[in-house]
């Protein structure tokens, strides 16, 4: 059997890792490389391999950096079955329509204001194309063994993070390979705590926060302490998010704040058409999540929810107090960019990173103290202040990487840690061989392993 990584390798972003047993090949996630320059040109390259030699894709959960690259692979030949949980087809759903939206709304922009260096800026994929993926998509029941081949098969299990999100155990030539996916933390304000595996020969674990830990404080507290600062200096408050499960977490404290009357009484925006679906998706996999129904529905009534962009325009030209929560989470695109183009020249304003901030995105760049900023081809000094709260990271940090380990009931032959820039993966290696005596593999990307 052979393990070819060929994305998420040495970066948090582009997740694929191709396996081949026996003439059958498969990836355990599609997803689109984004950060650095050098990462984000991957995504025009073609696979090592031919996609129509691709037997089917099981997908871990929604996120773009784990489907994103799914319209590409179908564009180029792919004609197999997409294996996902329920809520992670609606999710991918959305977030594919959404980057491709995005994607052909910044070419055009390109295009017609004449700052790309291409001398046509094409999307990577458009709609259209977003749209050819869907058919492939097969729904499949979590704890359930489910047999892809008459070899191999497959059991989805939680692994919170979002909505949806699963680790999966493989059965394949008589060996358990256990992939993490992404693993969120044992406390979550919505999700429920990932399931651990209990056997596997070969695991595959992420390693984003492998070198960190999160802060032992209240993120509740932070924001309510965040957004009264910056009413009372006659500011707005921004906070750029990722839709799914982030946006849904903020809401929640939000709303828990208003009910305890600690926060003024403003305007709360959730701009992004892809947030106000994501929380549809809550409403309709209750038993994904800690919220009852009648929480969704109250909650629901503190927001004004904004799809339309005509109304984003009117609420970027109204100055006075506001909190807006908006698309994506990490600033690469989405509405945030046209509020912060108007905000963050106003020292009044204050910027909430609220997750994790890839290498060489306008988030990383903004945390590490950027003096100016390029959206859609201008520079703009930023004068905001830009706070981060880390408590409210989806991902596991390293603690709960290291507890997810915790009740294997024999020594795994090899444990690959994936998904995690070079350091934190190479601390997670060391923390791991230290605390379980396990051998650990840091992958490069492209490396291949016989197993």
């Amino acid at each position: 059997m052979k393990i070819k990584f060929i994305g998420a390798a040495g970066t948090v972003t582009g997740s694929k890792t191709l396996v081949e047993s026996n003439g059958i090949r498969f990836l355990i996630d599609c997803g689109m490389f984004q950060g650095i320059k050098p990462l984000r040109e991957l995504n025009w390259e073609p696979l090592p391999i031919l996609p129509e030699t691709i037997d089917f894709v099981l997908l871990t959960h929604g996120h773009l950096d784990h489907c994103g690259w799914l319209p590409r692979l179908v564009d180029q030949g792919f004609k197999g079955k997409i294996y996902c949980t329920g809520p992670t087809k609606d999710v991918a759903k959305l977030i594919l329509l959404d980057s491709a939206k995005i994607q052909e709304e910044e070419a055009d922009k390109a295009n017609k204001e004449k700052y790309s260096k291409h001398e046509i800026a094409e999307p990577l994929y458009d709609v259209k194309q977003a749209e050819q993926v869907f058919p492939y998509f097969r729904v499949i029941k979590t704890n359930e063994e489910v047999f892809l081949d008459a070899e191999i098969s497959a059991v989805f299990v939680n692994a919170g993070h979002i909505i949806g999100a699963c680790s999966i155990e493989l059965k394949i030539e008589n060996k358990t390979l256990f992939f993490s996916g992404d693993i969120g933390r044992d406390n979550d304000v919505l999700m429920y705590a990932p399931t651990k595996p209990t056997h596997a020969d070969y695991v595959f674990i992420e390693s984003t926060y492998g070198n960190r830990l999160h802060p032992d404080t209240d993120a509740k507290m932070e924001l309510e302490m965040y957004i009264n600062n910056t009413f009372r200096n006659g500011g707005t408050t921004i906070i750029p998010s990722f839709a799914v499960e982030r946006a849904q977490s903020l809401m929640f404290l939000l709303w828990q704040l208003q009910k305890e009357n600690k926060i003024p009484n403003i305007p709360y925006i959730i701009d992004s058409p892809m947030g106000v679906s994501a929380f549809n998706i809550f409403f309709n996999h209750l038993k994904w999540h800690k919220l009852a129904l009648e929480d969704c529905v109250e909650m629901s009534r503190m927001f004004t929810m904004i799809t339309d962009f005509k109304d984003t325009i009117e609420a970027i030209y109204d100055k006075n107090p506001k909190v807006v929560i908006a698309a994506s989470g990490m600033v690469t695109g989405g509405r945030v960019l046209s509020y912060l183009e108007q905000y963050i020249v106003l020292p009044e304003t204050t910027v909430i990173m609220v997750g994790y901030q890839a290498e060489g995105t306008r988030g990383r760049k903004l945390l590490e103290g950027a003096e100016e900023v390029k959206i859609y081809g201008k520079y703009y000094p930023v004068k905001a202040k830009i706070l981060e709260i880390e408590g409210l990271s989806a991902h596991g940090d390293q603690k709960d990487l290291l507890n997810w380990l915790s009740v294997l009931e024999n020594k795994p032959q090899k444990v690959f840690i994936v998904h995690g820039e070079n350091q934190p993966a190479d601390e997670l290696r060391i923390k791991i061989q230290e605390k379980y005596g396990y051998d650990c593999a840091v992958p490069l990307m492209g490396q291949e392993f016989e197993i």
